[in-house]
This record gives C-alpha cells, sequence and structure tokens, in this order.
C-alpha cells in the first residue's frame, strides 16, 4: 500500500512543490491549508493575507489532482503562539514565534490531525534534510541543514523531537529555491513566481506596534543614551562569568528622549527610538521593564552591543538527539547561531549540570533574551536553547 502523506500547503512555492515531489515519488498526497489567524487589523496591506494563500493552495491541490482541506487551528495558535508572544514581550524579552510555531503547531497540532487522518507521515515545504544513524541499538534521527546556504531553515526546526522528526519529511531539502522555482513553473503551479511570505508565521508582515497594543498599552518612559566609555571592557575569563549581560543604569548615561514602553524594544533594534541630534545612529543596548527604561548606544559598533557569551537554563536545553547531551562537567566544541541567517559562529559549550553557558571565540552583536540558541556540529542541528 501507498504511504499516505499529509502535506501542509501554505500557498506559496515551497510546499507546492514539496506536495508534487512526494506525489511524483509514489506516495499518497493529502494537502491541508492550517488557518492561524483571523483578525486582520494588525496585518499590512496586500502582505500575504490568509484568503489569497488558502485560494492558491487550493488552485495547486486542484493541479495535483490531491484532495484538499481547510483547518482551523486559531484556537490553539493564540494559546500556544500569540499569547506566549505577549507574555515575553511583556516581561522584556524577544521571542521567536517561527521556532515555537513548528514545535507547537506545524508538528503537534497539525501532526495530530494528520495522523488522525491515516497518515504516515506530514511533509513542509522546509529547507532541511532528515538522516538517520543509530545509538544505543535503535534508529535516531538527524536534522541536517538545507543543501541551499541561502535558504536553509534548519534554525526554524531547533526544538522538534526525535517523535515529531520521524514522522516528518522535508522533500525540497535537498533542492536550491531557483530549482524549486524552475519546477513549479515547468509544471504550471499558480504559485511559481509567487514571492515568499515574511512576518509572523502563518499571520504575514505584521505592524508589531500595532499587534503589541492588544495586550501590551503604551507606557511612556525614559531613553537614557549610554556612552561608550561607560561600557566596561569584557573580564577575562579566569575572573569573571562571561556569560552574563552588561546591566545598565540611569547613572551610566543621560535622558535623550522619551518612548511609549520598554516592552516594544529589543536589543540590537534602531527603528522606533525617534530621537534626533546625535552623530550616529541610536541602538537598543538593554531594556528595564520594571524602570520602564529603554538604554541605548550610539553606532553598530557601540560596546554594550556585544556580548561574549550567553548561558541557557537547564530547563530550556532541548537536543534533537538526546544522545548527544553533554554530561555534567562536559564541554564541546560547536558552531552557533542566535538568529536565524546568522553566520554560525565558534563556541564552546560547557554544561555544569544546571546551566548551559555558550562561550563565543568572539563577542556577538546584540544578543537578545528570549531567543534561541542553536549548536551545530558540521551539517547537524545538534541543539538549542531559550536565551536569558
Amino acid at each position: 500500500m501507498k504511504k499516505r502523506v499529509v502535506a501542509g500547503l501554505s500557498g506559496g512555492v515551497d510546499s507546492s512543490v514539496a506536495a508534487w515531489l512526494l506525489k511524483e515519488a509514489g506516495y499518497e498526497v493529502i494537502g491541508l491549508f492550517m488557518k492561524n489567524w483571523h483578525d486582520e487589523s494588525v496585518i499590512l496591506a496586500n502582505e500575504c493575507p490568509w484568503i489569497e494563500d488558502s485560494n492558491d493552495a487550493m488552485l495547486v491541490a486542484q493541479a495535483l489532482d490531491i484532495p484538499f482541506q481547510v483547518v482551523d487551528m486559531s484556537a490553539d495558535y493564540k494559546e500556544r503562539i500569540v499569547d506566549y508572544m505577549f507574555a515575553e514581550y511583556a516581561a522584556g524579552r524577544t521571542p521567536n514565534p517561527d521556532v515555537l510555531c513548528n514545535r507547537e503547531i506545524k508538528f503537534d497540532v497539525f501532526l495530530k490531525t494528520a495522523l488522525s487522518l491515516g497518515a504516515d507521515y506530514v511533509a513542509t515545504g522546509h529547507y532541511c534534510r532528515k538522516g538517520e544513524t543509530a545509538a544505543h541499538g535503535k534508529t535516531v534521527y538527524r536534522l541536517l541543514t538545507g543543501k541551499d546556504p541561502k535558504k536553509d531553515q534548519s534554525y526554524f526546526l531547533c526544538q522538534v523531537s526525535q517523535d515529531q522528526l520521524a514522522k516528518a519529511l522535508f522533500p525540497i531539502g535537498d533542492l536550491e529555491k531557483s530549482e524549486v522555482r524552475k519546477i513549479a513553473a515547468d509544471i504550471g503551479l499558480v504559485t511559481a513566481d509567487k514571492k515568499d511570505s515574511q512576518g509572523l508565521c502563518f499571520v504575514g508582515k505584521i505592524s508589531l506596534p500595532d499587534f503589541l497594543q492588544q495586550q501590551l498599552k503604551p507606557k511612556e518612559g525614559d531613553i537614557i543614551e549610554v556612552p561608550a566609555e561607560a561600557v566596561l571592557d569584557y573580564p577575562s575569563e579566569e575572573d569573571a562569568d562571561l556569560s552574563s549581560p552588561r546591566v545598565f543604569s540611569r547613572a551610566d548615561g543621560k535622558k535623550v528622549g522619551t518612548h511609549s514602553g520598554a516592552h516594544y524594544f529589543t536589543v540590537g533594534q534602531r527603528k522606533g527610538l525617534a530621537v534626533g541630534g546625535t552623530k550616529k545612529p541610536l541602538f537598543v543596548l538593554g531594556t528595564d521593564i520594571e524602570e520602564n527604561t529603554v538604554y541605548t548606544g550610539q553606532g553598530d559598533d557601540h560596546p554594550g552591543l556585544y556580548r561574549k557569551g550567553l548561558s541557557v537554563a537547564d530547563a530550556d536545553i532541548h537536543y534533537v538527539r538526546p544522545d548527544q547531551a553533554l554530561k555534567s562537567g562536559e564541554q564541546r566544541r560547536y558552531q552557533v547561531r542566535i538568529r536565524y541567517r546568522q553566520p554560525l559562529e565558534e563556541a564552546t559549550l560547557k554544561y555544569d549540570g544546571q546551566r548551559l553557558y555558550i562561550i563565543f571565540d568572539r563577542p556577538q552583536r546584540g544578543v537578545a533574551p528570549g531567543q534561541f540558541a542553536a549548536w551545530y556540529e558540521g551539517d547537524e542541528l545538534i541543539g538549542s536553547g531559550v536565551i536569558r
């Protein structure tokens, strides 16, 4: 019997070609479009409205002659993604909803829906690959980078588990974007020339201030500019914890303006400060949610923007393959990224049984609490954790 695959059709070219490749490979394919958002008041005009996307997904399914349906997952999406976002911003952290969307929606709620339809696998249009190896006498699954280095999306899947990977297929992981578009054009898919979606996973490009103001009310506070000389040099590894962030105080600088809420800002941000008269652009160095204060510094080279290391609490450490977990007292060398599309950086990871420390060979710009750090060995994503 043919293996049944439920393909997540987003209305974009990547998932369209993924579904076609599966059908060509002999799978029984069912197309599902996930409707996760209803409020269009915060979506910027003409930026991937869900109705247009669902129509394109339906047209693709018709062209491929596969069953298609729309499933409403908006309640789960609000509870697991949107409410999480609001809580993180309210606490002064910068969440990554796309990582959580894959862990909580695509490979949990959506996966369970697919299994209820008798599916053997779910498939997505991610640019990544799945491999297999053996550990402790049983098969374990590897999460590998996509062949197209410019489109690799393994970072967004850094929180998936073995159970989730076991049921996942990534049909376009061995292709480059140009090849995907050519396939779509050759077989006449309506999505062949469609622009890639941007913004929040399954919502589209949003006005973040308008979005956050649904729950987080504006509250005027001070913008403090911290001069570069007020930031101490990084301490040596022998006498300090390199993973500790720089903590600023009002005594470090002077007031240069006001803002509408510290919870609207993130480390490294430039836009939205609306402060003029400086020689160089201002960047956010840090925020104090309790005091409702935003600390800034002039120039992209301000030392307050950089950190030598970071840490991840034990409860927030995740390994794609548990057999690769560091033991207490162990340390290893890996390559790490702290945001999507950031070049991989050499680092040493140390685990003391309660916290994982990531110490970079060179200081990193804009390390934002709440984001995910992911570490790699070659083309394999080993694990990830929430930056605290």
